[in-house]
């Protein structure tokens, strides 16, 4: 998985992928898919594409998620009994 810098950095974009249960979803152009909550959005305007650096803090949730994901499946993994 690519850094957050690198999602975001150089004029780099995302697409509108698709709606479901009250996200928007959109992917970085790595292909990176993350969620933004219609909750969140205020009166604000989310075109079909745009800047990633303006998604940032969403991508950036995102990664976290997976990333607390990974370590308590590895926690749990470590917890395990073996066979």
């Amino acid at each position: 998985m690519k850094t957050l810098k690198e999602m975001v950095a150089s004029g780099k974009t995302v697409k509108f992928a698709f709606y479901r249960d009250g996200e928007l979803n959109y992917l970085t152009e790595c292909g990176f898919l993350f969620a933004v909550p219609i909750s969140d959005t205020g009166n604000a305007t989310f075109l079909a594409e745009d800047k990633a650096i303006l998604f940032m803090r969403y991508i950036r949730r995102q990664i976290e998620l997976i990333e607390k994901a990974r370590a308590e499946q590895a926690a749990g993994l470590a917890t395990a009994a073996p066979l």
